[in-house]
Formats: C-alpha cells, sequence, structure tokens
C-alpha cells in the first residue's frame, strides 16, 4: 500500500501546535512541516501509511474543533511530494521550468501531487504560504513537453476549486535564474 499526506490548516497558532502534537501521538506518522504562515494560520503536514494518515487526520480534525479552516488527504501520493515539501528534492539537471501558484497551501500540494503524476517531471519545490500572503506555489522541471503536460493536467483537475492563481512554462530558462531558483 501506498503513502499518504494528510494536511491540516488551522486559524490559531497555539490550537495547530496542540493539533499537531495530538496527531504525532493518534499514529505512527511523520511531520514534514507543522508551522505559523501567512495570514497568521498554522499548516500541518503529515505523511505516512494510509490508515496511520486517517487515524492521525480524524484526530487532528476533533483536536482543532472550530479552529480548522480546512484538510485533506492525498491517498497514493507521488513518491517526490513529500522532499518537495521540505526542501530536500535531488534535482539532477534542470530543464524547462514550470510553475504554479495558488490560492492556499492545501492546494499547492494537491497540483504537486498531480503535476507529478501527470507526466515525467521532477518536483523541485512546494512552498506552503510563508511569506506569500497564505498562497503556495510548485516549482517543477523536466523535458518541456513533458513540463507543459504536467503544468496542464493539474490546472485541469484544479481548475473548479478556483484556488489556481496563474502559471507559467519557461522552456528555455537563463543559468542565472535556474541557480536562484534553486536556492
Amino acid at each position: 500500500m501506498g503513502k499518504s499526506i494528510g494536511l491540516l490548516e488551522l486559524k490559531s497558532i497555539p490550537v495547530g501546535v496542540e493539533t499537531a502534537d495530538a496527531v504525532l501521538k493518534a499514529a505512527n506518522v511523520e511531520l514534514l512541516t507543522a508551522s505559523p504562515t501567512c495570514p497568521g494560520k498554522y499548516v500541518i503536514i503529515l505523511c505516512g501509511a494510509v490508515g496511520a494518515v486517517k487515524s492521525a487526520m480524524e484526530s487532528g480534525k476533533q483536536m482543532a474543533g472550530i479552529h480548522l479552516v480546512g484538510s485533506h488527504i492525498i491517498n497514493n501520493v507521488h513518491d517526490s511530494v513529500p522532499s518537495a515539501i521540505v526542501g530536500t528534492a535531488e534535482v539532477e539537471r534542470t530543464g524547462a521550468i514550470g510553475m504554479i501558484e495558488t490560492m492556499t497551501a492545501l492546494t499547492a500540494v494537491q497540483a504537486g501531487d498531480l503535476a507529478a503524476k501527470a507526466a515525467n517531471v521532477t518536483l523541485m519545490e512546494i512552498r506552503i504560504a510563508r511569506g506569500l500572503g497564505g498562497k503556495g506555489f510548485i516549482l517543477l522541471t523536466g523535458e518541456v513537453s513533458s513540463v507543459r503536460s504536467a503544468v496542464k493536467a493539474a490546472m485541469h483537475q484544479l481548475e473548479e476549486t478556483g484556488d489556481i492563481t496563474s502559471s507559467c512554462v519557461i522552456p528555455s530558462p537563463h543559468p542565472g535564474l535556474i541557480e536562484k531558483l534553486a536556492n
């Protein structure tokens, strides 16, 4: 059975910290991130076996109570998503660059998973709302056609939510840009 990712967004930082503790105590899951985000929210992202994530998320939602803004579970998440979230993605070579900007942190993770599953691309980063006014974005690389396919697939699947703000594909990025994006 594959891995799942659970995402919780709360409107209280103290309750967010308390909720992060509760999810870790509820099941054998790995905490990918638990931190304050803009504008004054708290995001928890956890990873583990499908059943463990489901159990931890139920405990988290119960603990969060009225402070819960949103939650989502992605079952059978693409292998590259956790490392893109925590900033440890290994990028062997950079080709075309694709970006998708989202209105929420949760949608950024969904977009990254959809894009990675849609085409042969490498997720470079999934940025979660810090310093972005609550928004998120994904950055990916690969062959031009693969990057275009990945961006298009994620945009198409998420267009009904209204949470995608913009996207771009740069077929041949300048080396100076690649250097800055990789840091």
